[in-house]
């Protein structure tokens, strides 16, 4: 039964006539699903088959909106079609459905080109959403926690669900934008009104191509986008790479100042990305 519902829809999106094994697959679909006075065992195989593929198709769709906007509704159906054969639903939860979507982009360019690069972009930044969205909140640590460890051996975790995003397109702001417009749209399609609305057919320009470092976290149980300047970005790609306090300073750059580092701080411990590294200790001086 799994794996006739697993397998990759087809043309017209019909099951294939045949089993693994050569034999009919009607043959095989009355061994285990019974027929009815309306339908036969592979027609209600069928069924269920469809309704498995389009609920994962209706899932990606609502996690990568932006993805879709940018690619069109053939183009972006081709892609996830693609990805969902090659990299099938191997999870419990739909949550990690789209979790290698950007190596998916990478390994066949050919289903995003010409826009591949910027194609990629979107997919890590909103795969990053999901994982801020529900990803693991490990213990905040406090300024005490970390007051009498001397910074040449400080190492500070960042917390899980806390991506860092170097970004060659500004495409926090495009996604913002997308759902801004998918949201009008469903206001609008609740409403007796149903006259058109230029702002909700109007499509979404691209992005234009800008370095951009973004930190996709959660505060509050809420989901947000950080932009930061790229020393700092340097320094928190760092720490989490366990650099100690020092070492991470260094990589931000000669010209950083300390009162650059502090300001930085006091807003990233204010936000509480830093956590305790898994199985390490804070040492005492």
């Amino acid at each position: 039964m799994a794996h006739a519902l697993m397998c990759p829809l087809g043309a017209g999106e019909d099951l294939q006539p045949k089993w693994i094994d050569g034999r009919p697959l009607a043959k095989i679909a009355a061994e285990f699903i019974k027929p009815n006075d309306r339908l036969s065992s592979l027609e209600r195989l069928q069924i269920y088959r469809r309704s498995y593929w389009y609920r994962l198709i209706d899932c990606v769709y609502e996690d990568c909106p932006g993805l879709r906007a940018l690619l069109g509704e053939k183009k972006c159906a081709a892609l996830v079609r693609g990805y969902l054969a090659k990299y099938p639903s191997r999870s419990f939860t739909l949550r990690n459905l789209c979790s290698r979507l950007p190596q998916f982009i990478r390994e066949e360019p050919r289903r995003t080109s010409p826009r591949t690069a910027l194609a990629h972009d979107v997919a890590r930044f909103e795969w990053a959403q999901t994982v801020a969205f529900d990803g693991e909140a490990r213990p905040v640590l406090t300024p005490n926690d970390i007051a009498t460890t001397p910074p040449a051996r400080l190492r500070l975790g960042l917390q899980p669900y806390l991506t860092l995003l170097a970004l060659e397109w500004p495409v926090d702001d495009f996604v913002i934008a997308v759902k801004k417009r998918n949201a009008l749209r469903r206001e609008a399609s609740n409403v007796m009104d149903r006259a058109p609305r230029a702002g909700l057919r109007k499509k979404i320009p691209l992005p234009l191509r800008a370095q951009t470092f973004v930190v996709v976290h959660r505060y509050q149980q809420r989901l947000y986008y950080k932009r930061i300047e790229p020393r700092a970005f340097r320094m928190l790609e760092a720490l989490q790479a366990g650099r100690t306090l020092v070492q991470a300073v260094a990589a931000a750059g000669p010209r950083v100042k300390a009162e650059q580092v502090q300001a930085w701080f006091e807003t990233w411990m204010e936000l509480g990305w830093f956590c305790r590294r898994p199985g390490a200790a804070l040492r005492r001086g």
